[in-house]
């Protein structure tokens, strides 16, 4: 396959690479341009294959990423083309639309969020509008005013590995495109979709299925559980680092569900509480489906 012909950027300074370093910094630019960036091979590998079609996704995660409309510009090294080939030939197959460069290190770094560049480095879209999430799912994350970026992105990518329909997050939970979230998302974030702005007493009022907040202090214990609630189908609540979930966010729930603490540890971190609550309603759902004839 012939390559496409890419530009050459080599000035740190240029206008074009601080445009491109502001998206890293307040979630407010991000918001007013309606982009993110997406580094680093595995988040970069996901987000071109959105773009070029790709990938086998539910109907409402292509309506968030549609085909040809969420990469925007690419900038990598020529490390790229020796430590990622593939990686580099699907960059080559983006349309003459998309701008790509090779770059310079010190053009990369400065456009980078990261303490040190990881060869390549996307400007991607932010799909337009916030509807509502639907009110039918089998299974559902719901993130309710977490800050940490990397606990945000690894309960995304718990979700995407544990078949969840879709992820939300409340007002009040972190900028799910900042750099770090993304990043530790691990390419999750173009896999399944993720509301953002949800009314949380309004999701649990439409939604048509139990829903269960992760409390250190329910009555309801995760491994005591029977296998028939948790097959149901169930949106988890998952609180703030510090604080967890308040009164009024635990009144909401149908259960307060508590995760075993076997060994001396006082509390597990919300992104391991929240990927051991997915992963048992998912084992138990797939443990329930009817057999194929």
């Amino acid at each position: 396959m012939t390559k496409r012909p890419v530009n050459l950027m080599d000035n740190p300074h240029a206008d074009r690479v601080k445009r491109v370093a502001q998206l890293a910094g307040r979630s407010a630019v991000r918001n007013r341009r309606q982009q993110f960036l997406a580094e680093g091979p595995q988040s970069a590998t996901e987000a071109i294959r959105v773009h070029l079609g790709l990938l086998e996704l539910s109907n409402s995660t292509r309506q968030m990423w549609p085909v040809g409309e969420t990469v925007a510009e690419v900038y990598f090294t020529r490390q790229l083309l020796v430590s990622q080939p593939a990686l580099s030939a699907l960059v080559h197959q983006l349309p003459s639309n998309v701008f790509i460069a090779e770059t310079s290190n010190e053009v990369l770094q400065a456009m980078s969020d990261a303490v040190v560049h990881q060869d390549i480095l996307v400007v991607v879209n932010i799909p337009p509008g916030n509807s509502p999430p639907p009110q039918q799912a089998a299974l559902v994350a719901g993130m309710v005013r977490i800050q940490d970026p990397g606990n945000v992105g690894t309960i995304i990518r718990a979700a995407d590995a544990s078949g969840a329909d879709y992820v939300f997050a409340t007002p009040g939970t972190v900028d799910i495109y900042n750099p770090k979230t993304v990043r530790s998302t691990a390419g999750s974030l173009f896999h399944l979709p993720v509301y953002t702005r949800v009314d949380l007493e309004s999701f649990v009022g439409s939604f048509q299925g139990q829903t269960w907040a992760a409390d250190g202090y329910g009555n309801l214990v995760l491994d005591q559980t029977d296998s028939f609630l948790l097959n149901a189908p169930t949106a988890w609540l998952f609180g703030n680092e510090g604080q967890g979930l308040n009164e009024a966010e635990l009144g909401l729930a149908d259960q307060r569900v508590a995760v075993p603490l076997y060994g001396l540890a006082e509390s597990l971190n919300v992104s391991t509480a929240a990927t051991i609550c997915l992963y048992s309603s998912a084992m138990a759902q797939r443990r329930h489906q009817p057999s194929a004839s």
